[in-house]
């Protein structure tokens, strides 16, 4: 957007790339906390649309809603140059064995998805088939985005106690299977919050670092669905780090990202060089 079609445009703000972006993408949640109707996102996407990358189904909210429902929330993001992914659902459909897998990537590709996320959160999968399933999803058509984290049983707000039972991969192991995902064709690698900011009783930073050292952070988004985590990844890393964010989080986050707002230890520092 230019300063002639912002509203107090004659106000600096830092630059952002034009979509389509390669970095300081922003993805957010749609339906899961929130019930998110056609209206509902066309005013979200009315106003803020332009710093929204891609939207995200979370829980497989829309194996609970009208067919016709599901393309019309596509059909709204695609105007507004918003591409759609499935969120993690696919380990769900995993347990129901390959058949519905191939079902499931078929549905994803006819009702309009861009995007199948790869997560195995809740189940034990092989590495091999996980990058199996990215070179299918890419073979067809569909971009692959691989999901990646140190906690075991990760993807659904589970106390940390019950998560800290569980124990948590080894970050090298991690960093591994990403790579093999970028070398078999993934764009990018999202990254799982629990077990680094989310349920756990101190954030391990330290993963975050050697993830994004590892893989380059344009290859990496995070998963940070907390005002707090979100300012942590922006001053770390800089205003165009890649993140994943709820919807009624976008606001907050732009104007953390574009210097014109922010927490005490951020507010006025947020700068770019263009």
């Amino acid at each position: 957007m230019s300063d002639a079609e912002r509203a107090f445009g004659f106000l600096k703000v830092n630059a952002r790339q034009a979509k389509p972006r390669s970095r300081g993408l922003t993805e957010i949640r749609g339906p899961y906390y929130t019930p998110v109707g056609r209206r509902y996102l066309e005013d979200v996407l009315e106003t803020m649309g332009m710093y929204v990358d891609s939207l995200k189904f979370a829980g497989g909210s829309f194996a609970l809603m009208r067919r016709q429902a599901v393309r019309e929330l596509i059909e709204v993001c695609h105007r507004n140059d918003v591409k759609v992914s499935t969120g993690g659902f696919i380990e769900y459909v995993l347990t129901q064995g390959p058949a519905a897998v191939d079902r499931y990537l078929g549905e994803c590709r006819e009702i309009g998805f861009d995007i199948v996320e790869i997560s195995s959160g809740f189940v034990v999968v092989p590495d091999e088939d996980l990058v199996r399933l990215t070179e299918k999803v890419r073979a067809l058509g569909l971009v692959p985005k691989p999901e990646v984290g140190i906690q075991f049983g990760a993807g659904g707000a589970t106390p940390a106690e019950e998560l800290e039972a569980e124990g948590i991969r080894p970050v090298t192991a991690v960093i591994e299977l990403a790579k093999r995902h970028l070398d078999a064709g993934a764009p990018l690698i999202m990254v799982e919050s629990e077990g680094i900011t989310e349920s756990v009783r101190t954030w391990r930073t330290d993963v975050a670092s050697q993830i994004a050292t590892a893989l380059g952070p344009d290859r990496v988004m995070f998963e940070a669905a907390d005002p707090q985590v979100f300012a942590w990844y922006v001053k770390t890393f800089g205003p165009e780090v890649n993140v994943f964010v709820d919807h009624s989080q976008i606001v907050q986050l732009e104007c953390l990202r574009s210097g014109i707002w922010g927490t005490k230890s951020l507010w006025g520092r947020v700068v770019t060089y263009r």
